[in-house]
């Protein structure tokens, strides 16, 4: 019990690194802009270029695990991002932090997908659901608690004290890391890093139309967390008039929905069929984006903690239905699920880089059009993955 306490610990912390390089240094988002005499729509870009970094290299870092092992890409993801994270804290100019921020998502993308691929090397069935869901639980506390610890220090030590505070935490996980999170894939399980085999196994599951879908489905259904996430500075200081250390009132409420549904997740894992589960979640989908545009829609001076509720149903929906979708994307590719990991983190991150750098700043000037846009996000994704799990499949079960 204690040893899954502790692994349980480990890879919540390996899937808080990418999310606390986002959430920790949003609420510095003005004092950034103002020293390098820019705009938030530069500031926005050093989130989205980081974003971006994350999802490409999670295109690798799965297949990279599956040769080398899943322990030294973590050993090695985690180190890089300790001395990227420093490395930020002394950048002089937004051109600057913009490429320190490129490489330290180039660092951060290894979490949530090595992970993935260790939970389904070590547990099966309802097991891995229930581990999935707890690591999620635990890491929603990062989300939740940085924007609030990343306010204080923006007041108390300016913007750079939260690049030294990642840095620190780069650290830790670099030394939990090699001492106490064992090796869960066995040499002789291992990939040979033959480019040919590799670039043919990603080939095969991009052919799969069915994939494919699947993979974007959840990516947009998910990704339209990203719409709240990287428009917080702006939404919480523009729409909500609140100030620089008020984050919590979107933060709590919207990962607190999150740990919830994982954790109602775990625990219905073996008692509730899991389509019963997935209609639920998908119900708080729906529910938490038509209330929201409902809200906005009939106030001019939006209020927490109306303005945020509705975004709490929204993510204990995604955290219902995150660890059933997950598993069975990954269940497509059994043998190659490091690879399946890496697409799907890949697809997620890719649409969050797109939210934060193309479509939010046109958003964040208004909570209607904010709640729209998810609403729209959301809606395209179910969309998406049911054309994938009813149309698609059953054409491939005819042909």
């Amino acid at each position: 019990m204690k040893n899954h306490a502790v692994l349980t610990f480990i890879f919540a912390m390996c899937t808080m690194m990418g999310a606390l390089g986002i959430d920790t240094y949003l609420p510095s988002f003005h004092a950034i802009a103002q020293e390098f005499g820019v705009g938030p729509t530069a500031v926005q870009q050093t989130l989205s270029v980081y974003v971006l970094a994350m999802a490409i290299t999670m295109l690798f870092y799965g297949t990279l695990s599956d040769t080398f092992g899943r322990q030294r890409v973590l050993i090695f993801s985690a180190t890089g991002y300790a001395l990227t994270s420093f490395a930020a804290a002394f950048v002089t100019s937004i051109e600057g932090m913009v490429a320190i921020r490129f490489c330290q998502g180039l660092m951060a993308g290894a979490g949530m997908v090595v992970v993935r691929a260790m939970v389904q090397d070590k547990y099966q069935g309802t097991d891995a659901q229930r581990m999935m869901s707890m690591v999620m639980f635990c890491f929603g506390l990062a989300p939740a608690l940085a924007p609030i610890f990343g306010g204080w220090l923006q007041a108390h030590g300016g913007w750079r004290a939260a690049f030294f505070f990642l840095s620190a935490f780069g650290v830790v996980l670099a030394l939990l890391c090699w001492r106490a999170l064992p090796e869960t894939l066995p040499r002789e399980k291992r990939v040979p890093l033959k480019l040919r085999v590799i670039a043919g196994n990603y080939l095969i599951a991009l052919r799969n139309p069915q994939f494919r879908l699947m993979v974007i489905g959840l990516a947009l259904m998910a990704g339209a967390n990203a719409i709240y996430i990287s428009s917080a500075a702006e939404f919480i200081m523009g729409v909500l008039k609140l100030s620089e250390t008020a984050f919590g009132w979107l933060f709590i409420p919207l990962i607190g929905g999150s740990m919830v549904g994982s954790a109602i997740s775990g625990t219905l894992a073996k008692r509730i069929a899991p389509q019963v589960q997935k209609t639920i979640g998908y119900s708080c989908l729906a529910l938490g984006c038509a209330s929201n545009v409902l809200y906005h829609l009939f106030t001019d001076m939006p209020v927490v903690p109306w303005a945020v509720l509705p975004i709490t149903v929204y993510t204990l929906g995604i955290a219902l239905l995150m660890p059933i979708l997950s598993l069975q994307i990954m269940g497509m590719f059994p043998q190659m699920r490091g690879l399946a990991s890496s697409l799907q983190g890949f697809a997620q991150m890719s649409v969050f880089a797109a939210m934060a750098g193309l479509v939010v700043p046109h958003l964040f000037h208004s909570g209607l059009a904010l709640a729209l846009g998810q609403m729209l996000t959301v809606g395209l994704g179910m969309l998406v993955w049911w054309w994938s799990t009813h149309h698609v499949a059953k054409k491939n079960k005819s042909a």
